[in-house]
């Protein structure tokens, strides 16, 4: 018995460890010695096609209108289109209001997901490059241009970067932002991207792959162009804005939506996971991804097989790590009573809380990939 708990406790263990610690301090270590080049500004723009998600968006539309319109980008040069997926408030009539400045609508009927529209717009598109954006997704005047100057030869896709507001409420999602996007600065530089971000991302037109409307295109579109050899890469001076869920419940959804149609996504590209095919993409997927995702069953070996450590011998050693777990999730109980207003608001306990939610999320995210369900729509929150 004390084996074999020992042997799953250090397990558990381990793999959180790596996925938390080692996996950024390898990429560190290889990027340092890796020179990191970035491309000049390109003289002959591209013409390019914003697409822009929309359904139920009234509130946000025409801020992201003006935003694009705001864009340092010759005018002749870009394509600014916004897909309704059927949206039944005034979405369309506000961006329809627009047209005489060269917004286009195109309504797209009958609720068939954002992954769906995106494929049918991007067949009719005939730009060069098409960026992906959101309807609460605000752009930095320049980001176009940053985004269209990393496509060197074999860049089938650049992400730019999405940053939180200041005064965004849920906090402990912008911190979490802030240690992915140094993630995929380090990914990008040590091999390629592995995911995008659905607020900013563009691909090559002859690059773009269509996909499965249950996927999670900003995931998938760039494992398809990596599987069709060509690299993603990461803009961090691309820079796209948002505010942060308005509250937990929302964020936890939003987080158990995506977690389950990137699992029910990943199962589609075993030869990116196998490490004999593609060991550095392998490494990256297993690491950033898989190992993530599985980290609230590794969360929970931990705690279940350090108490049956601590029962079973006299090590003070377990009986210090397992003080240090009901600290850690004492002040998760903190952050989750703060946000019910009973405590005042700390960073201290905001994040451990952020941390177990986020866990929470991703395994009822996996509960619902071994059940066989997926989430093909998606419903605008009240941000």
């Amino acid at each position: 018995m004390y084996h074999i708990s020992l042997i799953l406790f250090l397990i558990s263990g381990c793999v959180l460890v790596h996925t938390f610690l080692i996996y950024p301090i390898t990429l560190f270590g290889a990027t340092t010695v890796t020179p990191n080049t970035q491309p000049s500004y390109v003289r002959n723009f591209p013409s390019v096609a914003l697409i822009i998600a929309a359904y139920n968006e009234e509130g946000v539309i025409d801020q992201k209108i003006e935003n694009s319109l705001e864009l340092d980008y010759p005018t002749n040069r870009l394509n600014i289109t916004v897909f309704s997926d059927a949206s039944d408030d005034a979405t369309d009539e506000i961006v329809k209001s627009y047209s005489d400045q060269g917004i286009t609508l195109e309504r797209i009927e009958g609720r068939v997901g954002k992954t769906e529209c995106q494929n049918r717009i991007a067949e009719a598109v005939d730009e060069d490059i098409i960026i992906f954006s959101d309807a609460n997704s605000m752009y930095e005047p320049d980001a176009v241009k940053k985004l269209v100057r990393s496509f060197t030869s074999n860049v089938g896709c650049v992400v730019g970067e999405l940053r939180y507001r200041n005064n965004s409420d849920v906090e402990g999602e912008s911190l979490y932002w802030q240690f992915e996007s140094w993630i995929k600065r380090m990914e990008s530089q040590f091999n390629s991207l592995i995911s995008g971000n659905g607020s900013i991302y563009a691909v090559r037109a002859e690059s773009y792959i269509s996909q499965p409307p249950d996927a999670i295109s900003d995931f998938t579109e760039p494992l398809s162009i990596l599987q069709n050899g060509q690299t993603v890469k990461y803009a961090p001076t691309a820079v796209a804005w948002e505010d942060t869920e308005t509250d937990i419940e929302n964020e936890l959804s939003r987080r158990i939506r995506i977690i389950t149609r990137s699992w029910n996504s990943i199962v589609r590209y075993p030869d990116l996971l196998n490490p004999f095919l593609r060991p550095r993409i392998a490494y990256q997927l297993w690491s950033h991804k898989i190992l993530r995702w599985l980290s609230p069953v590794f969360l929970v070996g931990v705690a279940i097989f350090n108490i049956t450590l601590v029962i079973i011998t006299s090590s003070i050693f377990y009986s210090i790590f397992l003080a240090g777990q009901i600290l850690f999730y004492s002040l998760a109980v903190g952050g989750f009573l703060s946000e019910k207003d009973y405590l005042k608001h700390r960073t201290i306990t905001h994040v451990p809380f952020y941390f177990v939610q986020a866990n929470y999320g991703m395994l009822r995210g996996l509960i619902n990939f071994i059940q066989g369900s997926n989430v093909v729509v998606w419903d605008t929150s009240d941000r």
